[in-house]
């Protein structure tokens, strides 16, 4: 995350992270292999705000479950494509891409747990 701080509510942690991931893909070299792959990230990310803001205003358990749940598989997708990222030689976009992997590992762990809690794993 780029201030180092921590949101105190998950749908401001996923914006974040979405934010994040889209000031990250913006320093990255362009490459054949990060056009497709960036494409995914910025996707993936910004889903998991999405969906969390979708599950936020769920109609039903059976609902807010299944969001919750893309919005696992949308924080590890995110983790995936930010580990095939081609950062370049910069320590600084090796740093910021470190960082957003564990942000979103970070999610990963938090969706499961609400998940688990739901009574839907």
């Amino acid at each position: 995350m780029q201030d180092g701080s921590k949101p105190r509510d998950l749908e401001d942690r996923t914006f974040k992270f979405a934010q994040s991931a889209r000031a990250f893909v913006k320093q990255l070299p362009r490459t054949v292999s990060n056009t497709e792959d960036v494409r995914q990230l910025v996707r993936a990310s910004g889903s998991v705000a999405a969906n969390w803001i979708e599950a936020d205003e769920a109609l039903s358990k059976k609902d807010f479950l299944m969001r919750a749940k893309i919005c696992q598989k949308e924080a590890k997708e995110s983790r995936l494509f930010l580990r095939l990222v081609d950062t370049g030689l910069t320590k600084h976009s090796i740093a910021s891409r470190d960082a957003l992997a564990t942000e979103a590992r970070e999610l990963t762990l938090i969706f499961s747990s609400i998940i688990s809690k739901s009574g839907g794993a």
